[in-house]
This record gives C-alpha cells, sequence and structure tokens, in this order.
C-alpha cells in the first residue's frame, strides 16, 4: 500500500532539504521519491541530511516537468501554504493521511506534492491536483520547513495506515526490572501494605482509630483499581517507613541523598 504513494518535491533549491525530506520519508515507511528540476541533486549536503536515509535517496526519480512526475497517478495533493483564493477541495493534514491510504488501498498511485522553499506552488501547479491541504500552522509564524512539511504529511499518512492495518500507533512502555518486580503484589502482601499504611495515618494524625468512617475501605478501592506490582509496592512500603520516622523524630534518610 505505501509504495503506491510518491513523495514530489518541485524545484528544490536547498539540496539539504531534499535530504531531509528523505530522512521524514523513511521514518514513516515511504520510499517513493520524485523530483522535479532541482536545482542541485545529487549532493553531498542531501546525503548528510538523510541521516541513513541514502536509499530513499539513491531510489530518488529526477524528472523536468511536473506532468512527468504525476504519470500513472489518479490521486494528486499539493500542499499550499495560503489561501490562494482558488475555489478548490480542501484537506487538513488528518484528512490528507486518510484520503490517501484508502485510495492507495485500493490501488491508486498517488503523489503528494511540495512546492519551493520561498514560494510554495504556482498556482497552475496546484490547479493540477486533486486536493489541497493546508497545514494548520501558527499564523503569526507559519513558514515551516520542507522536510517539516514532508514529516507531518508522511505522519499522517502512516498514522492512517497502522489504523487500517490494524496495527498499534503506540508501544507499551515496559518497565527494566527483575521479573519478580514486575509481578503483582499478592493478596497477602496488600493486607501488609494496608495494616502499615493504617498504622502510620494514625501515627501522622490523618486517621483517627475511634472515628476511622470508611477511610481505608476508599484506600484498599484506590490501591486495589491500581494493580500494584511488587517494585511499586516496595517503594509505598518504604515511603511508609520513613513517614513513620519523621512522625516519632527519628533519623531517616532521603532517597535522593
Amino acid at each position: 500500500m505505501l509504495q503506491n504513494i510518491r513523495v514530489v518535491l518541485v524545484n528544490t533549491s536547498h539540496p539539504g532539504n531534499i535530504g531531509g525530506a528523505a530522512r521524514a520519508m523513511k521514518n514513516m515507511g515511504l520510499s517513493r521519491l520524485v523530483l522535479v528540476d532541482p536545482q542541485h541533486f545529487p549532493s553531498h549536503e542531501a546525503s548528510a541530511r538523510a541521516s541513513g536515509a541514502d536509499d530513499v535517496l539513491a531510489g530518488a526519480k529526477v524528472v523536468a516537468t511536473l506532468e512527468e512526475a504525476l504519470v500513472g497517478c489518479t490521486l494528486v495533493v499539493g500542499t499550499s501554504a495560503r489561501d490562494r483564493r482558488i475555489p478548490w477541495p480542501m484537506l487538513d493534514p488528518r484528512e490528507c493521511g486518510a484520503k490517501v491510504v484508502e485510495d492507495a488501498g485500493q490501488g491508486a498511485e498517488i503523489a503528494l506534492v511540495f512546492g519551493r522553499e520561498h514560494s510554495g506552488l504556482t498556482n497552475d501547479e496546484l490547479q493540477r491536483c486533486h486536493y489541497h491541504v493546508h497545514i494548520p500552522s501558527n499564523p503569526d509564524f507559519s513558514s515551516l520547513n520542507l522536510g517539516a512539511a514532508v514529516q507531518v504529511l508522511a505522519y499522517e499518512v502512516r498514522m492512517a495506515w497502522l489504523a487500517i492495518e490494524g496495527q498499534p500507533s503506540k508501544v507499551e512502555k515496559v518497565e527494566v526490572a527483575s521479573v519478580r518486580s514486575g509481578e503483582l503484589a499478592t493478596m497477602d502482601e496488600m493486607e501488609l501494605f494496608y495494616e502499615h499504611l493504617e498504622k502510620t495515618l494514625v501515627e501522622i494524625g490523618f486517621l483517627d482509630p475511634e472515628k476511622p468512617k470508611h477511610l481505608m475501605s476508599r484506600l484498599r478501592r484506590l490501591y486495589g483499581r491500581s494493580s500494584v506490582n511488587r517494585s511499586e509496592m516496595s517503594i509505598l512500603r518504604g515511603i511508609l517507613t520513613e513517614t513513620q520516622k519523621v512522625a516519632r523524630g527519628e533519623p531517616h534518610k532521603r532517597k535522593d541523598q
């Protein structure tokens, strides 16, 4: 699916921006780069800015005109930095990602077209696009670097692709710890913790043992919902122990000392 999507850069003046775009593409799983009349390419600076995406640069197709770059495409989306008063279908980046992936999934050839660093795409070039996409940046500082613009749209394409493929868009954080510390605290360990917690709350005057009301029941529900593991239990018990020392006026040692 992603191989059906090409990124087209028109008349790029700075080779570093070509490298930055290649890096952004590879980050998001895109590989087809088409350069329309670049002013400086190939270039050592493009390779340096690509930071390992040299295969994208090596596979880049260089053509003379936008018409050549769009051969075979059935969906063309052009980036527009400002309202040119052209009554044209507009997409935001998220809508663009969804539309591109939907059409690519049906076998369509797609082009995401980016204009010149300082002037973008001409009106004539924009009229060759089926849709225009505008990145809603800060109106007081709206100019985006070319590589950054490619990154924004490539990211939205990847997010839409992950959703269609049923793949997770985030990686759960895994603590680097021993197997035992990652295990959930057992019920008997939780009961010892609740006893320790209640004694500590009494010592610091937070809990009146003569009028306990429902405080401990509520705390049990709170910690019961938290799925406390053994490593976390050790931390909680340590906090209670140090709190008791302070309450009793005993010397204690801070953990960050």
